[in-house]
């Protein structure tokens, strides 16, 4: 006979809970929690067919275009959204004024904050230039009243503001701890299932830019949204990790202002620079959607241990990028090497390695890139140009910006109206580079780029310096 499992379960909801508490966090009711077998506590669950219905796939638009496009055409009843992001990037403001929106559209909305009193957020809402006398508001410290102020009102949408500020009393930790956290998250997981109410959570991130609190609150919701961007620039983006209902990495970006976050599109924010030394264009790819985007780079001679920064790129990337073009010959190892990218955006694309080696060739060559041209490829350890997914995305965005010329992987196809240059290796992207400027002095030796014959030694399947013409 096998072991006999006892379990927790409220008697009135069927709520099960891995300890005892005095009120159930599903149902809310006092002294209803007791043992049973494990066997026998739990009661047959409803069995049902798969049967489409449209209403399963009913949408409902938050009244924030791009924050639709990003869930995948708008909010689904009965889901659990997850929106992080790091302390003042604007999580708040967005929740509020998605509400804001819900509301003035007919919908009921409960607005629960554990961080701001119901003071704050209604100072919040008049600078936002929203009716405070139409939104319900609860103080959002206790999960118990929270459910039982939400089972009550029986709202389309509750909003939490955070999930790490919410506290089960009866679990004997601090808000934020990772049983306070998962054990929250699961009731109000189940509570969105069970009453159809939709649930939108926000969430702090560490100083790595991971979410906080247990892996398993990712696996609990339906929907992570990731709210970053430069809190000085203003620009923020939004961004789908998991969606169950829709497409996985799409993005929105959105422009914090004194009346709110404004959705902009970065094709007029982005727009590539041109005719400077150290600058190139990358096409990066948002979500399905591509854009054309200027990326830096400075070279300079350094003392003692080589410098490596970036603001807005991968930092392991521009080292990789920065190895393989010192491995090429263009002897960057004892020099300080900087990159950024235009605009605050952040890229972490592999298929701006070419552009990102593009502008330090640039730069150490005092040359300017070609006019009008982008720069598409992952570079491999090799110095090979790989291939990259969207090319069709990415050429519309070099299309749309005016480019004429763009730099791609052998094989790539769909140039309409744009003049390919298929390279194989990435110093054969960089041969322009190659001739040093016209009207300046040349770039100091310990910078230079690899002279003709004097580069790597070419090996099969790759070309040597020479044979570029370097």
């Amino acid at each position: 006979m096998g072991k006999v499992r006892t379990v927790l379960s409220c008697r009135d909801c069927g709520q099960q809970l891995a300890q005892w508490a005095g009120r159930c966090p599903g149902c809310g009711a006092w002294g209803t929690i007791e043992e049973g077998r494990g066997d026998n506590a739990v009661s047959a669950a409803a069995v049902e067919t798969l049967a489409h219905d449209d209403a399963d796939e009913r949408r409902i638009s938050t009244g924030l275009p791009g924050v639709d496009r990003v869930l995948g055409g708008g909010l689904v009843p009965s889901t659990v959204a997850l929106l992080a992001g790091e302390p003042g990037i604007g999580k708040s403001t967005l929740l509020l004024q998605m509400v804001a929106n819900l509301s003035a559209a007919g919908l009921s909305c409960l607005f629960a904050s554990g961080e701001e009193s119901r003071r704050q957020v209604s100072a919040r809402a008049h600078r936002l230039g929203i009716d405070g006398s139409s939104l319900s508001f609860v103080t959002g410290r206790e999960l118990p009243a929270v459910v039982e102020a939400a089972r009550s009102m029986r709202p389309f949408l509750l909003a939490v503001d955070s999930i790490q500020s919410l506290r089960e009393p009866s679990a004997g930790q601090v808000p934020g701890g990772p049983s306070q956290v998962r054990g929250c998250a699961d009731a109000l997981v189940g509570f969105a299932k069970s009453e159809g109410v939709s649930v939108v959570l926000t969430g702090h991130v560490t100083k790595d830019g991971d979410l906080a609190g247990p892996r398993a609150l990712e696996h609990a919701v339906d929907v992570v949204l990731a709210f970053d961007g430069e809190p000085r620039s203003g620009l923020r983006m939004l961004s789908a990790g998991k969606n169950r209902f829709g497409a996985e990495g799409e993005v929105a970006w959105f422009e914090m202002s004194g009346a709110g976050l404004r959705e902009i599109d970065p094709a007029h924010l982005l727009l590539p620079g041109g005719g400077e030394p150290g600058a190139a264009t990358a096409l990066p790819l948002a979500g399905r959607r591509g854009l054309a985007v200027e990326v830096q780079a400075l070279v300079a001679e350094g003392e003692g241990a080589a410098r490596r920064q970036v603001s807005g790129l991968d930092l392991r990337r521009f080292q990789l990028v920065g190895a393989v073009l010192d491995s090429a010959g263009l002897r960057l190892g004892r020099a300080d090497v900087f990159g950024a990218v235009a605009g605050g955006a952040r890229l972490d694309d592999p298929a701006c390695d070419l552009a990102v080696a593009a502008a330090v060739a640039s730069a150490v060559a005092r040359v300017p890139a070609p006019t009008a041209s982008a720069f598409v490829g992952e570079i491999g350890l090799t110095g090979v140009v790989r291939p990259v997914p969207g090319m069709g995305a990415r050429l519309s965005a070099a299309r749309a910006a005016g480019l004429h010329t763009v730099f791609v992987p052998e094989g790539a196809q769909g140039f309409e109206g744009l003049r390919p240059v298929p390279v194989r290796h990435v110093m054969q992207a960089l041969a322009w580079a190659a001739a040093g400027p016209a009207s300046v002095p040349g770039p100091p030796p310990a910078l230079g780029l690899p002279a003709k014959g004097n580069g790597p030694k070419g090996s099969k399947g790759s070309e040597t310096a020479s044979d570029l013409g370097f």
